[in-house]
């Protein structure tokens, strides 16, 4: 398994042992919290360390009496006799330790050396006094001693830190840090397992330790094995020093000086020993535990009685001095947990709405959700007011069924109350949270029933965004351009009648993106619109009109324009903590993928998203399809029970909507030789095209049917599609190679002549398109092109894995850590074909990534 993030460190390890055993030597200092991972580095260094160097290691331990140079007495049985004499002769105490020093020195002298001390936080004080001889005589031998450290356990008064700085003046002497983990770590980690990823991340700080364990025990709340790891850290507190930790789970996240104070009389002795411990932190201003999930744990053993006692002493110590924006979400929690209603009422709305106003979605969904809890304590209205909020909160946090089912209670309240504008307000939400739930034909009904409440009272600023949401879904319908326009039209008339910025940008925005999927014009105008909305700060319109150019793009096939959109969309959705637009963005990411040939990479980006719990349905349809087509165009099986879950999410409309569904199944009917049924599916495709401008879609389905041998009906198509209908292969070939697209290049080439075919069957083994490959050869025989290779060539056929040449030249230059561009300029081949190489080899490796790649060929060579 990978070391995630080590790869910089590791390098340095592995400099410093070269350097070392070649002289002078050096002592390297590897840091971190408990769980980070310090063990799993200095392994793998001794691993990757040359088989002419000894290692040697030893380990410190937590014990209440630490043995004597307990490390030594773990490596003696590596070491010569002269130092094993001596070390017996100081336990025994008829040789001092300085001795023993000595000989291990000469020792040491005599072979090139790796001397790992691990845990040296845990030592004895003749183990320090070993590190502090080793470390001034190490320029003399040929070795690196690594010594491991918890630094979250190193306070100013602990026997370490003295050592620490005599180091200080040692040139020969390099720290190294080991830092958590990256979200994007934590997300690879977790690809395959049903967890919201962000949660992870927040509960686990990073914490590589923390995060296999709840990723190994999904059913619980809690791992046993980091609940006993915490136990184990407070096991050796005082009763004081667990108190003051008691009383930090209960007050929450970061915790200010005067606010323990208030609750607890001079904690800071107390403190400064759980500080100690390494469970929680303090920068002067504020303490916090490490994990969130350490805290929990924590939590989890306070009598409820304390805790009920902390929270009211908390509640009425905050609400005694003046109250803060910053403040709200900690005054809710702890009117909720001292259980006064009428506290939760008066901060968590407040909470919820300074949360949704500085971006954080989630919390504003949480904050709402807690003051319903309460609500029936409130007049109507206000509970209404409070769902509508909730329902928002929800949709950005990619909670759809609870943002669908709040919303639909604000609409019957506000119908009830005869607020029609609040009524027809509530509509038109509650029609945009249907589509993405594949409710496509109830989101229309209501989006038209909006407009016909609203258009009843008069020009207002709620009608433009009911004008704005029927352009959004004539768009993503792909109605006809002049429908998608003249809603545009309306929505940005009132949108600048009363000065809505975001109405108008994504009027212009979804008018331009139907032109340019319908017409191949546009594009432009809708990069400018994106541009407009975030240089407004329009966040979230932002995010609907960035993630809808990702969308449009794999519609397109377009593969740099897919990749650069993905990019930017997801870095905008993750700096604003919009969750539903996230996924969106992530899915057609995979589709993108998709389109370059890269099946292994597109299926693991599909899986990791319907792995979040909170995939919209619409994206988990998408992310089925994508798998389905990826297995299919490997000659898997299991094909169609994906492509049947995935139509079984949405409403039928979705499939032709998305652009995916449809072609998906015919394209999987053609893999599988089932002409008849590539007719048929195609053909329902067609129908439900009727009266709908989308050339991507209705291109494609054409060209199925063509190449089941049908005759395909005339409908708008692409100008790829378009090409090999009029029987222009070659044009639409080179078209797809333009696109980035080698699989749909090949598909085109089998029309072709000979050297066409020859070329198409090259690239779809390169591919590994098993199924493609079959039906290519096919078409040879049927044509009388020769030759025809049955199977893999003979240096293809030579490794085990399949490979051509060309493929173990990348290969190769893979294990040399080379970039696409810097393999194309030692192979004279373009980056793009350079991509599409390493596609096809993770592809018949079976890996996901290329270091997994490259150890593969390191370790054939090796047999």
């Amino acid at each position: 398994m990978d070391l995630l993030e080590r790869k910089a460190v590791l390098q340095d390890l592995t400099g410093h042992l070269q350097a070392a055993v070649s002289g002078p030597g050096r002592l390297a200092l590897v840091r971190g919290e408990a769980g980070i991972g310090k063990t799993s580095v200095v392994r793998r260094l001794a691993q990757l360390a040359d088989p002419r160097i000894r290692v040697l290691a030893g380990a410190c331990d937590p014990l209440a009496t630490p043995r004597p140079l307990g490390p030594l007495m773990d490596l003696a049985p590596r070491l010569g006799p002269a130092v094993r004499t001596a070390l017996t002769g100081a336990l025994a105490g008829t040789c001092r330790s300085d001795e023993v020093f000595d000989c291990l020195l000469a020792d040491l002298s005599a072979y090139p050396s790796l001397l790992v001390l691990e845990d040296v936080h845990w030592a004895d004080e003749a183990t320090m006094d070993l590190l502090r001889h080793l470390a001034r005589r190490l320029p003399t031998v040929p070795a690196l001693v690594v010594a491991t450290y918890r630094d979250d356990e190193v306070g100013r008064t602990h026997h370490l830190t003295a050592l620490l700085g005599t180091l200080a003046g040692y040139s020969w002497v390099h720290r190294h840090d080991l830092a958590p983990l990256s979200r994007p770590a934590v997300a690879r980690l977790a690809t395959g397992h049903a967890v919201d990823v962000e949660q992870l991340y927040h509960v686990s700080a990073g914490n590589p330790f923390i995060v296999t364990e709840i990723l190994a025990s999904p059913a619980e709340s809690i791992p046993a094995t980091v609940r006993e790891a915490v136990a184990g850290r407070l096991a050796g507190l005082s009763a004081a020093a667990r108190t003051v930790v008691d009383v930090l789970a209960v007050l929450g996240h970061r915790v200010s000086p005067p606010l323990l104070a208030g609750v607890l009389p001079a904690p800071e002795e107390a403190l400064e020993e759980a500080v100690a411990c390494g469970i929680v932190r303090t920068d002067g201003q504020a303490t916090e535990f490490r994990h969130e999930l350490t805290r929990l744990a924590v939590l989890e053993t306070v009598p409820a009685a304390c805790r009920l006692r902390v929270h009211q002493q908390v509640l009425a110590a905050m609400r005694a001095g003046p109250v803060t924006a910053d403040d709200l979400a900690l005054l809710a929690d702890h009117s909720e947990a001292a259980g006064d209603p009428t506290a939760v009422l008066e901060y968590a709305p407040a909470a919820a709405a300074h949360a949704a106003a500085t971006g954080a979605h989630r919390e504003a969904a949480a904050q709402y959700a807690r003051a319903l809890r309460h609500a029936d304590r409130l007049p109507l209205d206000q509970q209404t007011s409070l769902l509508e909020g909730h329902a928002q909160a929800c949709l950005l946090s990619s909670r759809l069924e609870e943002a669908v089912e709040s919303r639909r209670t604000a609409v019957r309240l506000r119908r009830t109350a005869g607020d029609r504008l609040h009524e027809g307000e509530d509509l038109r939400r509650l029609s945009y949270s249907l589509w993405p739930a594949g409710r496509t034909a109830e989101s229309g009904q209501t989006a038209l029933d909006a407009v016909r409440v609203l258009e009843e009272l008069g020009p207002n600023r709620e009608l433009s965004w009911a004008y704005l949401n029927l352009c959004q879904l004539a768009c993503y319908e792909h109605e006809a351009v002049a429908v998608t326009a003249a809603h545009a039209e309306k929505a940005i008339a009132l949108g600048e009648r009363f000065g809505d910025a975001g109405v108008v940008v994504q009027a212009r925005f979804h008018a331009a993106a139907a032109r340019m999927l319908s017409e191949g014009s546009g594009w432009e105008d809708c990069e400018q619109a994106v541009a407009s909305a975030m240089a407004q700060d329009l966040p979230v319109d932002a995010a609907s009109c960035a993630l809808v150019m990702c969308w449009f793009a794999a519609l397109r096939h377009d593969v740099d324009r897919t990749t650069a959109a993905v990019t930017r969309a997801e870095a905008h959705c993750l700096d604003h903590d919009l969750l539903f637009h996230l996924l969106c963005t992530r899915i057609w990411g995979s589709w993108g993928l998709l389109n370059q040939g890269l099946w292994t990479q597109a299926a693991d980006a599909a899986q990791e998203v319907l792995s979040h719990p909170h995939s919209p349905p619409i994206v988990r349809a998408l992310a089925f399809t994508v798998l389905g087509l990826a297995r299919a165009r490997q000659g898997k099986a299991q094909v169609w029970p994906l492509l049947e879950q995935a139509a079984s999410l949405v409403d039928p409309d979705c499939l032709t909507a998305t652009g995916l569904g449809w072609e998906a199944r015919v394209e999987a009917a053609w893999l599988s030789g089932d002409h008849e049924r590539v007719r048929a599916e195609a053909r329902r495709g067609l129908d439900a095209l009727a009266e709908r401008s989308h050339p991507w879609l209705s291109g494609a389905l054409a060209c199925w049917i063509r190449r089941a041998g049908g005759t395909p009906p005339q409908v708008p198509a692409a100008e790829p599609y378009a090409l090999e209908l009029a029987g222009d292969w070659a044009g639409a070939a080179a078209r797809w190679d333009t696109l980035g697209c080698p699989y749909d290049a090949a598909l085109a080439r089998l029309s072709g002549d000979g050297p066409a075919l020859h070329q198409a069957l090259a690239a779809l083994e390169a591919l590994g398109a098993r199924p493609a490959v079959a039906h290519a050869r096919a078409v040879m025989r049927a044509r009388g092109v020769r030759p025809i290779r049955r199977g893999p060539r003979a240096a293809t056929r030579a490794n085990p894995y399949g490979l051509t040449n060309r493929e173990l030249d990348v290969l190769k230059l893979l294990h040399e850590d080379l970039t696409d561009a810097e393999i194309a300029a030692r192979l004279y081949i373009t980056p793009k074909t350079a991509g599409h190489h390493v596609g096809a080899i993770l592809n018949k490796l079976g890996v996901h990534t290329r270091h997994e790649a490259a150890r593969k060929l390191h370790h054939s060579d090796r047999r």
